[in-house]
Order: structure tokens, then sequence, then C-alpha cells
């Protein structure tokens, strides 16, 4: 056969799509150091590979697997490194420790104002912890002075 066509392959490879990827894996196989199975006769690598296909020199089955593996990419994940697991642990902690503090002055809510109203509110107790206390009168009182 001195000159391969398409219509010589797609019958052996029924898609052109196909037999473009195997073709073209076959002559990368070629360019590799890949033997030959069909003499050269002067021609480049994909028209060898073309006339390894027709003439069925080649298995077919594993041409399609080496194509596989040759778009398959294997994706790898990053390990955390040393200072960044830190960074994680010293942030993990300190919203530990904001969440106990938020429980901590929910909890004393009736042990700092003194009396057993369930109705102050967040900002009556920062006051109240502040020592600011929570009468407007006193505030102006000290403003106007």
């Amino acid at each position: 056969m001195a000159r391969v066509t398409v219509e010589d392959c797609i019958v052996k490879i029924p898609n052109r799509f196909d037999l473009v990827m195997m073709a073209a894996q076959r002559a990368r196989d070629i360019s590799s150091g890949a033997e030959l199975t069909v003499d050269r006769d002067n021609d480049r690598n994909p028209v060898v590979a073309l006339r390894e296909i027709a003439e069925e020199t080649v298995d077919i089955a594993s041409l399609e697997e080496n194509v596989i593996k040759g778009l398959q990419k294997h994706v790898e994940f990053d390990e955390p490194e040393e200072d960044e697991m830190d960074l994680l642990a010293i942030q993990q902690d300190m919203q530990n420790e904001i969440g106990s503090i938020g429980v901590v002055v929910g909890s004393e809510d009736d042990t700092l104002s003194g009396d057993d109203e369930d109705e102050s509110s967040a900002d009556d107790v920062v006051r109240e912890f502040r020592g600011d206390g929570n009468d407007n009168a006193d505030a102006e009182d000290s403003r106007g002075r």
C-alpha cells in the first residue's frame, strides 16, 4: 500500500475521531522509540501509524487503552504545611475561646445584673461588666459637668 487514506482505516476503527486519536497515539509511540510493525518506506510517523492500523499489525485495544491513560490526569492534593496547620489550630482555639466567653456572659447575666429579670439585654450586661452602669441620667450628668 503506497498511501494510506482514512477510508482504509475506517473499516478497522469506525469512528473518525477515535481513529485520529489512535493514530496520533501510535505516532507518538513510534516517535518515542516503539518498534515498527510495517516497513517505513520513507513515510512519516503518522502515515506509518495509519498503515499499521489499516493492516492490523498493532493491537487496537492496547492503543485505545494507551490513549485513555494518556488523557487521564492525576490530581495531586496539596497537604497543608506545618505553618498553615499551626495557624488553623490557633484560629480554631480563638473561635472556641470567643464561643466560651459568649456562654460565660450569657450564663452570668443574672449574677451581673443583681436581679432575677430575664429581660436584660446583652448591652446591659456588657455595660455592667465594664462598670459603665446602665442609667442614662448618670451618663448625662457626668458629661454635663
